[in-house]
């Protein structure tokens, strides 16, 4: 017989219509609601004495939930981490950087084991092939009127106030670059909530034809991506690794043709390097084909 769920502290009673079993490490009831008539939420069903004979096993595809071990194929077939269909601008590695014919190292050594006279050649190569480079990075802190009422909500907290300045800033740069435009389309890599789409959208107001497609690939909660209904702006969000992006085979890049102006704000050095090479391999390259190729065949004629 499965073992029942832990005794709950006397001084504290789930819920009404939500589930009784106390959450130990949490210290306080589940809060899931429970179906009419039962005391337990699925998950832990089996603390229930009338629902022993039923057994909960791990979810094969995501450990992270448990299933009653007698539906499993039902549930595999609608389960939320089953592998679902690629799409067409899925291409596996198209953006790491590795062509064909580059050989892999077949073991990489941690700096940590060379020898001193190895480490030593490895930094004078380093030093020889930055050479002429520069390397010093100006910073261009600025700012946007789009954010001015939120950046003076007194509401805000420290954290708040952070990502704000920052998004503030970053729409400052891009309008600097007169990037900041109708008809096209803004592509934020690592979206998160999209936050910095919502903005973009808010300080463009009422300009024609744009879109935004907000890259990420785990699901996110609390989408701020889903409020905008403005009859110019059009949202679509992608849940992919900008590893295996190719933005051209995007129906919406491949039908209209727009201007792209990459954003980000929440990307690592690895994503940044994956980001740029999606821009310039996957969508830069192949507009340049389609422009440069009347001229070729002319030339060819010629």
């Amino acid at each position: 017989m499965a073992a029942s769920a832990p005794a709950p502290h006397m001084a504290d009673f789930p819920a009404e219509g939500r589930c009784s079993y106390y959450v130990e490490k949490k210290k306080r009831f589940c809060r899931m609601v429970v179906a009419a008539g039962k005391r337990f939420c699925g998950e832990h069903a089996g603390a229930a004495e009338e629902e022993n004979a039923r057994k909960r096993i791990l979810c094969p595809l995501d450990p992270k939930h448990t299933v009653y071990e007698d539906q499993l194929a039902k549930h595999l077939k609608k389960c939320n981490s089953r592998e679902k269909p690629k799409p067409d601008f899925f291409i596996q590695d198209i953006n790491a950087g590795l062509k064909d014919g580059t050989e892999i190292p077949e073991q990489l050594v941690p700096i940590s084991s060379l020898s001193e006279e190895r480490l030593e050649n490895l930094i004078k190569k380093l030093r020889k092939a930055s050479e002429g480079l520069n390397s010093t990075l100006k910073d261009q802190i600025m700012s946007h009127p789009a954010l001015h009422d939120a950046l003076n909500d007194p509401k805000n907290g420290d954290s708040a106030t952070k990502h704000l300045k920052q998004q503030a800033s970053i729409l400052g740069n891009i309008e600097k670059l007169k990037l900041l435009g109708p008809r096209r389309c803004f592509v934020e890599f690592g979206a998160g909530k999209g936050k910095l789409s919502h903005w973009v959208d808010i300080a463009l107001k009422d300009a024609e034809k744009v879109h935004f497609i907000l890259v990420e690939k785990v699901t996110t909660r609390f989408k701020v991506d889903g409020k905008h209904r403005k009859k110019n702006s059009v949202f679509e969000r992608l849940q992919i690794d900008i590893q295996h992006l190719c933005l051209n085979k995007i129906p919406l890049l491949s039908k209209e043709k727009l201007p792209v102006v990459g954003i980000g704000k929440h990307l690592c050095g690895v994503a940044t390097d994956l980001a740029l090479r999606c821009l310039v391999e996957t969508y830069a390259a192949s507009c340049e084909e389609r422009t440069e190729e009347p001229l070729a065949k002319r030339i060819k004629n010629d």
